[in-house]
């Protein structure tokens, strides 16, 4: 009776060191090949700011490998992995398999989603880090230029501070957000918010094929959007990619942006004091944001009734339907263009810039001077539209040109 007592003691005693290791690897946010999560356990990023695991969104019994963050009560979820196929049992297995492929197992071990990388790695691990983004490396190369796979490339309806959003043209990706179709599933819904890459870059929310919204090139459509003092952003732009960049100047403030399933791009800010996410921005705003809300040459002021007006020296197209409240016809030059009798170019302060995907060409190394020397009197007579980005006191600004009656 007591070699029994001695053996079962032993049996629990190797089944804490197994448990105690596992919580070990937890802790530390990476599993290699010889490991493997199962619902109800979880990895944690090193410094304890995100988790990974499987969750059931909503009143779902449906079962999902999903990032949220580890300190903030409620399970807020900013990445879905099997987001169009979700397990239907709480047995299923998330493992990284050889030569570097992460990979969630059903309850009949067939992989019903993959991270479908094609590269060979020798001792592939995968890593949970501070920043929320899940990656599949080497273990011995932590070069984010090297990574076999990263979520951060793969988003759902979230973006965080560096994540980049746009276009890579060497892997043929593009990088967007897609609202969830309801709070119980997570697949792609009816909106989408992209980086559109054409003329000069500027976010589009759109529904199917349809553009809803533009936030206007430099993010000119959002107030104040340069004076914020907790992050900074850019656009960048080469051969081989278009993207807009985020990074958090106070660390300390833990931001979000999403797009929600009605088609309003928000960023959530989580406050302590209240122990909740406030919503700091709402794009679309209000009517003025509709896309094409008040027709050509119109400008939009949600402080007017209406709010749609037409720009000096224009009138409305279509004046009865202007009665109506239906803008969409836009509006006219009151006298033809005549440049020898006076007609000059106009300046217009705190307004969304002009639709950039239909600019010409761009030019970043010219100042405003020079565009104005260079090119008011003869190009632009010609032309209408065109984009120039000029630099003032170090910073590197847009200007949108376009002719005026």
């Amino acid at each position: 009776m007591k070699k029994s007592t001695n053996k079962h003691t032993s049996i629990i005693l190797v089944l804490s060191f197994l448990l105690s290791i596992l919580k070990i690897c937890t802790a530390i946010g990476t599993i290699n090949t010889t490991q493997f999560l199962r619902d109800g356990d979880t990895l944690v990023s090193s410094g304890g700011v995100f988790e990974l695991g499987f969750f059931s969104p909503g009143n779902s019994k449906n079962r999902y490998v999903g990032i949220w963050y580890k300190k903030i009560p409620g399970n807020t979820v900013v990445w879905v992995a099997n987001k169009e196929i979700p397990l239907t049992s709480t047995l299923g297995i998330l493992k990284v398999i050889e030569p570097g492929v992460l990979a969630l197992l059903n309850d009949t071990n067939n992989i019903l989603w993959s991270s479908n990388t094609s590269t060979v790695a020798r001792n592939p691990i995968l890593q949970l880090l501070d920043s929320g983004n899940l990656v599949l490396r080497e273990a011995t190369d932590d070069n984010p230029e090297n990574f076999l796979w990263q979520s951060f490339d793969y988003l759902s309806d979230t973006t965080l501070p560096s994540t980049k959003f746009g276009w890579n043209y060497v892997t043929g990706r593009e990088n967007y957000l897609s609202s969830w179709k309801t709070n119980e599933d997570p697949s792609p819904g009816n909106f989408t918010f992209h980086l559109d890459p054409t003329g000069y870059p500027q976010g589009i929310i759109k529904s199917g094929n349809l553009t809803l919204c533009r936030i206007g090139p430099c993010l000119s459509g959002i107030p104040n959007a340069r004076q914020d003092p907790t992050y900074r952003y850019g656009l960048f732009m080469s051969k081989n990619k278009k993207y807009y960049w985020e990074e958090a100047i106070d660390k300390s403030v833990i931001s979000r942006v999403t797009l929600s399933q009605s088609g309003v791009v928000q960023r959530r800010t989580w406050v302590d004091r209240i122990q909740d996410w406030i919503v700091y921005l709402n794009i679309p705003a209000d009517i003025c944001d509709s896309y094409k809300i008040c027709g050509a040459y119109g400008r939009c002021n949600i402080g007017n009734s209406p709010a749609c007006g037409c720009l000096n020296k224009f009138v409305p197209k279509d004046p009865e339907g202007w009665v109506r409240s239906d803008w969409s016809n836009g509006c006219i030059r009151r006298t033809p263009l005549n440049c020898q009798k006076g007609d000059v170019f106009l300046k217009y302060s705190g307004i969304k810039l002009p639709d950039s995907r239909y600019s010409s060409w761009i030019n970043e190394s010219m100042t405003l001077e020079e565009c104005e020397v260079a090119y008011v009197f003869k190009e632009l007579l010609l032309y209408g539209i065109h984009t120039i980005r000029y630099q003032q006191k170090g910073e590197w600004m847009l200007i949108l040109v376009w002719r005026l009656g």
